[in-house]
């Protein structure tokens, strides 16, 4: 049996729904095929209850179909009354078996597939295209001829699945449609996007269901509530954060799931492993296009990624003349976008070329006042061609991107970000060239970076303040990405997020190792690194080994020990921006120690052999790193030869290492350590912090734990990764350019960093009365004296009820002489360290 149409639309879901709705409404004859026996089924499957969001609200909706949000079931009622009305024909449990060209061979147009087969030869199947009309046929054996071919498929079908050991356990689930049938279950949700975060929140709504919920998420906690929710719409992930506080739920952050068991699940977590209860497991980590099918259609992909999405026209028309891809397929997963595709594709084809898509005026907007004059379109394909981080976006996705993005032009020599600023946009270069200052006192040291580049990408990797000046070395035009635009590139473009981490590590390599290396030279290093997220306690390289890697610490921190005596003594300390493992690769011999990740971390992997022949075609690196080796060389053997007259020191030192690595220095950047030999208990360095604090301590001298003779006081450690700067409203923490975190006047007194800081150095307090001066205590009896008052003098004196804040050390930032409570001191006990200076085995053969 056989069924003639103009357009046949594929799948019912948003787009497609509307696309049929605007076809009825234009009389053309078409069929809507749905292979399910209900509409829109993605939206079907959505737990019962959940609130629909009609987001992004400054955009129009343009179609047949009404949308507000609202409940699923009552979007999906009107939904199927509105259908019935403009008299769609809708053909259920049609499910679309393949797509196949009519019409004469087109001449050159040939689509090549490659077929990845695990452990074989990739295989690569041709396809030559023909013209319309298509021939769709169905599981059915039945027929349709189209003259036009709508896919609105969406991915929903082809969700990522859960690849650790036992992820194909019958617990393990991709769905959730009831959430209220889910009784007294432990749960563990993985994915933080809209479903997984709609889900936890499900299940965990009630108490009287018992659920015990807790949500994975692979990123750090963060102020900003985009950086931690990349793919979640805002009001989602702020009322999953606030569950989370009210005790309903438990976020994870800088978790995933490492090992799935029958009634348990094992977390890779920042401080390493941990084993939990788990009776269910619900995946929600995303979907990617189903590809064989598509493809099979005679339709190219932007790229090879798995994620990629197909290469469209600016009417949605894919390499397969007269099929057409819109909604989810396309890029575009939010309902009003794809329900705006569903109308303008159907306009599209039925030759009104007048039409614009319902974005336009936006984007106009982003555009005005740029030179050029061009249209929307043109500085779209402008965008794509010249600026290489945009190069594998689609046509859709980059008019979404560009929605939470700014253009900026640039006279010659105008400055665009000064050194030191806070920001952490991104910028992409679309024409001209900026040059960036490398020496303060002399600008015309500069280095260039050419158009279609970014820069910026320090300040985005780490949030802190700009690094260097850039100004426009002539006429610029630059792309302005905001943070959270930025982020949501990286999390849904792979080559993006590869082309950002690529420029920022070779800019990276390239300050590390200095000895004029340029680009060129490490572009074979480049190609064959390798990024590595390693968990805490993990090793990257074990003593005795063969290897010639090299290992880049991008975050977090390692330790080095060595088997001395059979015991392992802790060597050293390497903070974030260290490399390690050069030794084995110049002396071509075992590794001489063992390297473990001190916290979570992420590293950079070189190969070796691809480093050293940059190391003999450069003989100043050569140098370089061989004086460096031989610092540590000499180490290792001083401890190897003195190992029999330094036991006891040896095994001191390295406990006392380990005691202070999980007191928190792993991820510190300044730590306050006292000498107990030295300290006399004279309280002078908390007197001190608190006269140079509004009479408010940062610092509790007693409080702490100590080894042998150290002893680590509650006081800030100033992390690399600040807990505390999670979770604020007023964005009141910031992060000074020598890594200092500090409390500005803004804060609210909420709570948050106190709760998130997980040393206990942050306290909640009110700012107490103005004492009398010094001279006044010290000859007329007046006040409370040096350091804190008590707690009794500053009722008597309180101008009414205070609000209390956060406070904590912040260095004493903008103090000449540096911290107080180290200048006080009058025996020398308390010291201000970096942890990658004082945790050296240096400390410990001085000691001996």
């Amino acid at each position: 049996m056989e069924t003639r149409v103009r357009i046949a639309v594929v799948g019912s879901g948003p787009a497609g729904m509307s696309a049929a709705g605007r076809a009825a409404a234009l009389g053309i004859p078409h069929v809507l095929l749905e292979k399910t026996d209900h509409l829109s089924d993605t939206i079907y499957k959505y737990q019962k209850g959940k609130h629909v969001m009609a987001t992004p609200n400054q955009l129009i909706l343009r179609s047949d179909h009404e949308f507000d949000a609202g409940k699923r079931e009552q979007i999906l009622e009107k939904w199927v009354g509105r259908t019935d009305e403009l008299k769609i024909n809708v053909k259920y449990n049609a499910e679309v078996k393949a797509i196949r060209g009519t019409g004469p061979a087109i001449p050159g147009s040939v689509q090549k597939i490659v077929m990845r087969r695990r452990g074989k030869p990739d295989e690569v199947q041709e396809i030559q295209r023909h013209e319309p009309p298509y021939e769709i046929e169905l599981t059915s054996g039945e027929t349709i001829i189209a003259e036009t071919v709508i896919l609105a498929i969406g991915t929903q079908g082809n969700p990522t699945l859960v690849t650790a050991p036992g992820g194909d356990l019958p617990h393990v689930t991709y769905q959730l449609d009831d959430p209220t049938e889910v009784l007294d279950e432990h749960i563990v949700v993985v994915g933080v996007g809209d479903a997984g975060i709609e889900n936890a929140r499900g299940l965990a709504e009630d108490p009287a269901q018992r659920n015990v919920v807790s949500i994975l998420n692979r990123k750090p906690k963060s102020t900003n509530v985009r950086e931690s929710f990349a793919n979640a719409k805002e009001p989602n992930a702020k009322a999953l954060i606030e569950d989370d506080a009210e005790g309903k739920l438990t976020i994870r952050y800088e978790s995933e799931i490492k090992q799935v068991e029958e009634g348990w699940v094992t977390l890779s977590t920042r401080d390493g492993e941990e084993r939990i209860k788990c009776d269910r497991v619900i995946a929600r980590i995303g979907s990617a296009p189903p590809r064989t099918f598509v493809e099979q259609c005679g339709i190219e992909f932007t790229s090879d990624d798995r994620q990629a999405y197909p290469t469209l026209s600016p009417v949605f028309e894919s390499t397969a003349p007269g099929i057409f891809v819109i909604g989810a397929l396309a890029g575009y997963p939010l309902i009003k976008h794809c329900m705006n595709q569903g109308y303008d594709v159907v306009e599209f084809i039925n030759g009104n070329t007048e039409l614009k898509p319902a974005d336009e005026p936006l984007l106009v907007e982003t555009f005005a006042g740029l030179p050029h004059n061009k249209s929307v379109e043109d500085w779209l394909a402008h965008l794509k061609a010249n600026v290489s981080i945009l190069h594998d976006m689609s046509t859709l996705q980059l008019r979404e991107f560009m929605l939470d993005s700014d253009m900026r032009a640039y006279a010659a020599g105008e400055t665009i970000f000064e050194k030191s600023a806070p920001g952490s946009s991104l910028f992409a270069i679309v024409e001209g060239s900026v040059s960036v200052r490398i020496d303060k006192n002399d600008p015309t040291k500069t280095v260039t970076i050419p158009q279609g580049s970014i820069f910026g990408e320090v300040g985005l990797i780490s949030g802190r303040r700009r690094s260097a000046t850039v100004v426009a070395a002539e006429q610029t035009i630059c792309v302005e990405i905001s943070r959270n635009a930025a982020l949501k590139l990286m999390s849904q473009v792979p080559p993006a997020k590869r082309e950002i981490e690529r420029i920022s590590t070779e800019r990276q390599l390239l300050q590390m190792f200095g000895s004029g290396l340029t680009a060129e030279d490490l572009s074979e290093v480049m190609a064959t690194a390798k990024f590595k997220t390693i968990p805490a306690g993990t090793e990257i390289i074990t003593e005795g080994d063969r290897g010639k890697n090299i290992f880049v610490i991008r975050s977090g921190s390692m330790t080095v020990e060595k088997n001395i005596g059979g015991k392992p003594v802790f060597l050293s300390y390497l903070p974030a921006g260290s490399y390690v493992g050069e030794m084995a690769l110049i002396d071509d011999l075992p590794r001489s120690a063992t390297v473990r990740a001190a916290i979570k971390s992420d590293v950079i992997e070189l190969d070796g052999e691809a480093f050293q022949r940059v190391l003999q075609a450069k003989p100043a690196l050569f140098a370089s790193a061989r004086k460096e080796m031989e610092v540590r060389r000499r180490t290792n053997e001083m401890i190897e030869s003195r190992k029999e007259n330094f036991s006891t020191i040896v095994q001191l030192y390295s406990e006392q290492a380990d005691f202070l690595v999980s007191q928190g220095i792993g991820e510190a950047t300044d730590v306050l350590l006292i000498d107990e030999t030295l300290c006399v208990g004279c309280d002078n360095c908390e007197k001190a912090c608190a006269d140079s604090h509004d009479g408010l301590s940062r610092l509790d001298r007693e409080a702490g734990l100590t080894f042998a003779h150290l002893h680590v006081p509650t006081s800030c450690r100033h992390c690399e990764h600040p807990h505390c700067m999670a979770d604020c409203p007023p964005n009141a923490l910031h992060r000074g350019p020598d890594g200092e975190v500090s409390i500005d006047e803004t804060c609210i007194g909420c709570g948050n960093c106190q709760r998130n800081c997980p040393y206990g150095v942050i306290r909640m307090d009110a700012r107490p009365p103005k004492k009398p001066s010094l001279l006044a205590w010290m000859f007329l009896g007046k006040g409370p004296g040096p350091g804190e008052a008590s707690k009794l003098w500053r009722k008597k004196n309180s101008q009414g009820d205070q609000v209390k804040k956060a406070i904590k050390c912040d260095m004493c930032t903008g103090i000449e002489g540096g911290p107080s409570c180290v200048r006080a001191c009058p025996t020398g006990a308390a010291i201000r360290v970096s942890p990658d200076v004082f945790l050296s085995v240096t400390n410990m053969v001085d000691e001996g």
